[in-house]
C-alpha cells in the first residue's frame, strides 16, 4: 500500500525529469570543456541515449541510480509497494541491457555514467578512458 494518495503520487512522479538532469548536464559540461561536440537524445537510436558523439561512434547514458537499479545506496528500492517497484525497476534494467546490446550490434560504443559517479568526473574510469583514447 502506498503512503500517499494516487493524485499526490502522480504529481510527485510528474516532476521527475527525463532530460537535462543535473548529472547529465555535469557530464555534458565535462565533455564540452575538453573540446568534444555531441548531440542530445537522438530518438533514432535504441534507448534514446542522453549524449551521442557521432565522430567517435559513442553513446553515453547518464543513468539515475534509483531508476536504473545501481548497487549504490541511491539505488535502494522502496520498502512500500514492493511488488510494483520490483517489477518496474527490473524491467528498466532489462530494457537498458537490451538497448545496450542493440547499440553494440550497430557498432556503437556504449558508456554508462551513474548519477552517484558524477560527484567526481575526473576519477570516473569510463569517461577518463574515453577521453584519453580520443
Amino acid at each position: 500500500m502506498d503512503r500517499v494518495s494516487k493524485s499526490k503520487r502522480s504529481a510527485m512522479m510528474s516532476r521527475v525529469r527525463q532530460k537535462n538532469t543535473a548529472p547529465e548536464v555535469l557530464v555534458r559540461q565535462y565533455l564540452h570543456a575538453r573540446g568534444y561536440r555531441f548531440r542530445l537524445h537522438r530518438k533514432d537510436l535504441p534507448g534514446n541515449p542522453d549524449i551521442v558523439l557521432p565522430k567517435y561512434h559513442t553513446v553515453i547514458f547518464v543513468n539515475g541510480c534509483f531508476w536504473h537499479g545501481h548497487s549504490c545506496p541511491r539505488g535502494k528500492r522502496p520498502s512500500t509497494n514492493m511488488e510494483f517497484w520490483n517489477k518496474k525497476l527490473i524491467r528498466n534494467v532489462e530494457r537498458d541491457r537490451e538497448n545496450y546490446g542493440v547499440l553494440q550490434e550497430m557498432e556503437w560504443r556504449v558508456v554508462v555514467v551513474w548519477e552517484c559517479e558524477t560527484k567526481n568526473l575526473e576519477k570516473l574510469a569510463s569517461l577518463r578512458d574515453f577521453t584519453a583514447n580520443n
